[in-house]
């Protein structure tokens, strides 16, 4: 399996779970860090450039990347992370086998439905992935950890900053 066999979004999504067995757990643990106060000043978000999805990993990778920087760096009490997404498409590979004599064991597209193999989220072009929730004087180290963040990002990903009234 390719990741680029799963990078763009063609089709219905994949999201019943209750017709589908043998799915794969989320490997998102958490989906906000750090101590949300109301008196926050600024708004950091990190929006896809292109319609993409993105797997699971990816987005935990995201996660655990941009809060452990925001951690070392300012603390937990001065920033609120949250991850907006959500892996709901189930993504599927028919498994093909290879080497000597795989043409008679395996019956090629016949049944080519697959099996359950991952999870991912559908993302829209300008779609918010991630924000953080932060005072004045620690955007630049925010913008840096979504800088970090929009790197596990495929087709990239953009940091919009706007003040909150």
């Amino acid at each position: 399996m390719k990741a680029r066999n799963f990078r763009s979004v063609k089709g219905v999504p994949y999201t019943r779970l209750e017709y589908i067995h043998g799915v794969p757990q989320s490997r998102i643990t958490r989906f906000n860090m750090g101590t949300w106060k109301e008196d926050f000043d600024y708004l950091i978000e990190l929006k896809a450039n292109e319609t993409v999805y993105m797997r699971d990993i990816a987005l935990e990778s995201l996660r655990v990347n941009v809060n452990r920087h925001l951690h070392k760096k300012i603390g937990t009490q001065n920033y609120y992370f949250t991850v907006v997404v959500y892996p709901h498409h189930i993504l599927r590979e028919n498994k093909m086998m290879t080497g000597a004599g795989a043409d008679r064991l395996q019956e090629g597209m016949r049944r080519a439905f697959g099996k359950p193999v991952g999870r991912a989220a559908a993302i829209k072009k300008g779609q918010t992935i991630a924000k953080i929730f932060t005072y004045a004087n620690y955007i630049d180290i925010a913008k840096n950890a979504l800088k970090i963040g929009a790197s596990k990002v495929p087709k990239g990903a953009y940091i919009y900053v706007s003040r909150r009234e």
